[in-house]
């Protein structure tokens, strides 16, 4: 049964600040295909969350993706050291101005992102911008993929309970705000 929209928007926060250090069931690590680590949120969480979370990543690597996770799609390992139970790993897209299909790829990490929450009924995911680091995606252009995919998805389902926005700067914040803002 869909969630009407008051309900919809207490649940779902934005926090400025490290996403390493969120209390929430799970985490998303906006990575790369390898799995392996990198830099940006990769490095962060890879580096707080300590060896375990990238021995798990090397199994699934060995195990179902040996040519690295698709674009799109999420996996789920543990969070090792952090204080959420588990880190869901997505890789996105690299801009290419928006003519190959990147809004379309970015929403799919958003929804397989929550697909697995869901599934694994973990009642609060906390997400970083996906996408707009190293990949160079916009932004704003960002935001408002983040803020329709979660509305979406929240609208029909009730697990999970909360979905939080982790911004680093002060730009990002403001651009989830106004993604926020707008019905």
């Amino acid at each position: 049964m869909p969630t009407p929209l008051a309900d919809l928007a207490a649940r779902i926060r934005l926090v400025q600040g490290d996403i390493t250090r969120q209390p929430v069931a799970a985490i998303v690590n906006a990575a790369n295909s390898s799995l392996l680590g990198g830099g940006g949120v990769d490095g962060a969480i890879h580096r707080a969350g300590g060896p375990q979370i990238l021995e798990e990543c090397r199994h699934l690597r060995e195990r179902l993706y040996p040519s690295g996770l698709p674009m799109g799609q999420a996996v789920a390992t543990t969070g090792g050291n952090l204080p959420a139970k588990y880190v869901i790993h997505t890789a996105g897209p690299v801009w290419h101005g928006g003519k190959q299909h990147e809004a379309e790829q970015l929403a799919a990490c958003y929804q397989s992102c929550l697909k697995i929450a869901s599934a694994r009924q973990l009642d609060s995911v906390a997400f970083p911008g996906i996408s707009t680091g190293i990949y160079g995606y916009p932004k704003a252009e960002a935001a408002a993929v983040a803020v329709r995919e979660v509305r979406a998805f929240l609208s029909q389902h009730p697990v999970p309970a909360t979905v939080t926005f982790v911004v680093f700067d002060d730009e990002s914040r403001r651009l989830y705000e106004q993604a926020l803002a707008g019905a």
